[in-house]
């Protein structure tokens, strides 16, 4: 016995991911409806089973209510961790006290909660300001210097869709200051839902507002797919730039096709990774920054075209 004894000690040394449980993780992301909250939940369970936890994804459906209930759960069954992309960073504040006064460590992926009051280890996350001003230079690269009405399909309810909307307008502000004859007016700016059904309707309601709209720029790509459908529908798909977010494969593809002009693509396999390795490291007392930001990248047609994964 005392061989297997020392085997299993060095065993132990040598692959600590192998070592005794460590506890149970918990995560409410904001929809798993949506591929993008899958890929992040997917990835973290993964990464924290390589590390010796459990992990309990669910999905909060974009209702801060049943989030809000979802961590009350978390708490009970003593988690060691807890995870969240809040379906609204300001009416998750006091469950998220809750967890700190129960000394559960609270981290936030993708969707921050930068309110007072609340204790978050640490914000994994796209650098979304920079995407949306990624979205803007790509916007005033289709519209080519013609002074144009824009509009903008937004999620005011979630943090990192308002830092994409700000970026993009931060960008907007700055072309129109320096080449007044090539301004670019935001003449609309609708709840898209951040889906396509209510990206549907909004975008159907700024084309008859502004049935010169030359650019849409949406906060998602289901918005974006459900701002492209409306274009079919009004027979104007050809003469308004279409800009998403995201790079979900539906989106991806639409790109293929010629549906939607670019997409800042986010990585969210990184984030999965990236949420558990904090977790981990916090766990052992290490050092872990407030805020790690992953960059964008646009991803083109031309990108798309060499996509092994589109049709």
């Amino acid at each position: 016995m005392r061989f297997f004894s020392v085997i299993l000690s060095a065993l132990l040394i040598v692959f600590p991911s192998y070592s005794a449980e460590r506890g149970l993780i918990g995560a409410s992301l904001l929809t798993l409806q949506n591929p993008f909250f899958k890929v992040i939940g997917d990835q973290l369970t993964v990464e924290a089973t390589k590390k010796g936890y459990e992990t309990l994804v669910v999905s909060a459906d974009n209702d801060v209510a049943r989030q809000s209930h979802q961590v009350k759960d978390f708490i009970v069954k003593k988690c060691v961790a807890i995870v969240l992309s809040p379906a609204d960073s300001k009416a998750i504040v006091p469950v998220i006290k809750e967890a700190n006064a129960a000394g559960i460590p609270v981290f936030t992926v993708d969707i921050p909660c930068n309110e007072p009051g609340v204790q978050i280890v640490t914000q994994i996350a796209t650098d979304n300001y920079g995407g949306g001003k990624e979205a803007a230079a790509a916007m005033i690269e289709a519209l080519a210097g013609r002074p144009s009405k824009v509009a903008i399909l937004d999620l005011k309810q979630v943090e990192s869709c308002i830092l994409r909307v700000n970026g993009f307008k931060e960008v907007i502000a700055a072309h129109n200051s320096a080449k007044p004859d090539a301004k670019i007016d935001i003449v609309s700016e609708l709840d898209g839902g951040g889906a396509k059904d209510k990206g549907f309707k909004a975008a159907e309601d700024m084309l008859q507002a502004h049935p010169d709209l030359r650019g849409i720029f949406a906060i998602n790509d289901p918005s974006a797919l459900g701002a492209r459908a409306a274009l079919e529908k009004a027979g104007k798909a050809e003469n308004v730039v279409l800009i998403g977010f995201d790079g979900q494969p539906e989106g991806k593809q639409a790109i293929k096709e010629g549906k939607i002009y670019v997409d800042p693509i986010q990585f969210p396999d990184k984030m999965g990774i990236e949420i558990a390795k904090a977790i981990a490291a916090y766990s052992e007392g290490l050092d872990v920054p407030p805020q790690t930001l992953i960059p964008t990248k646009l991803y083109r047609k031309a990108d798309a075209v060499a996509d092994p994964e589109l049709k």
